[in-house]
């Protein structure tokens, strides 16, 4: 079996092939097969990967990481085998997430640092509930609870209004909170500055797959960038926040959001949560949803 990074190579040939029983072998090009592949991704790899990602050169990550360049080098290409500290502490520096912290600890030989728990897991239960007093607290105003990639794991009951009138298949678990804002037999018809809106949509799932290059994001990006928009080209204007003006019934309703999130999480699940509140952008949202 191959060490993370090692490259497989598997030869197919006749026994009478090799000479002499010494082990060294020739190639007949008519009935060997030679197949090579990158079984793993290697610790150096990723770690350069990260780093270009961060747009820092080598020089100036190790000088903020306090290691020589030359190990740093070494690191990168395979020469050397990092310790587990110094993968942490690199990490650090280029501001990996702990989800991909785990992925390099794996290609460097060593167990994940950081548990992902379900949601309903006992350990998580202190910080699931916290998040569900505010998301309670925020009522009459809608407020989600999002992963990474938007899929909403908790909501209030004020996003009934929000979801009003999508078809069934866009409520099916999991609900993505992108996708059924930009999807045209979502939230997109009764958006009336969806331009705007979309642009700002569209921008933070972009700087998301920046700074973790999820695979599962980019999927998105793509998805939800081919959704027609009537007005795809508004630049946007200038207010103070973006709002998301939204036909409900006869009544536009404008609201601009906040986002809350667990800073000192050490577990992957958390990290990844974040709470999205809405708050009334204008006098007449304000009224409009409030009680009777």
């Amino acid at each position: 079996m191959c060490e993370p990074g090692a490259i497989s190579i598997a030869v197919t040939g006749r026994a009478d092939d090799y000479l002499g029983g010494n082990g060294i072998g020739y190639q007949r090009g008519y009935d060997f097969g030679v197949v090579i592949s990158d079984t793993e991704p290697s610790v150096g790899g990723l770690l350069r990967s990260w780093r270009e990602r961060r747009r820092l050169s080598q020089l100036q990550l190790a000088s903020e990481a306090a290691v020589s360049t030359r190990h740093l080098s070494f690191v990168e290409t395979g020469r050397s085998r990092p310790t587990r500290e110094m993968v942490e502490r690199l990490a650090g520096h280029l501001d990996v997430p702990l989800r991909e912290r785990n992925e390099l600890l794996l290609a460097a030989g060593y167990a994940p640092s950081y548990g992902q728990r379900d949601v309903d897991a006992p350990e998580l239960r202190s910080v699931m509930d916290a998040f569900r007093i505010l998301l309670d607290a925020h009522m009459p105003h809608p407020a989600l609870v999002l992963d990474r990639c938007w899929d909403v794991v908790d909501r209030n009951a004020a996003t009934d209004l929000l979801l009003d009138g999508c078809p069934p298949e866009l409520l099916e678990p999991p609900v993505n909170a992108i996708r059924i804002s930009l999807h045209p037999a979502g939230l997109a018809p009764r958006i009336r500055n969806l331009g705007q809106w979309r642009g700002h949509l569209l921008g933070q799932l972009r700087s998301r797959l920046d700074a973790t290059g999820d695979p599962r994001l980019k999927a998105l990006v793509d998805e939800v960038s081919a959704y027609p928009c009537h007005d795809a080209g508004v630049a946007a204007r200038a207010d103070v926040v973006i709002p998301l003006q939204l036909r409900v019934g006869t009544t536009e309703l404008s609201f601009f959001s906040v986002t809350t999130s667990a800073m000192s999480a050490t577990d992957v699940t958390i990290e990844e949560l974040h709470i999205e509140a809405f708050y009334p952008a204008d006098e007449a949202t304000a009224r409009a949803v409030l009680p009777g």
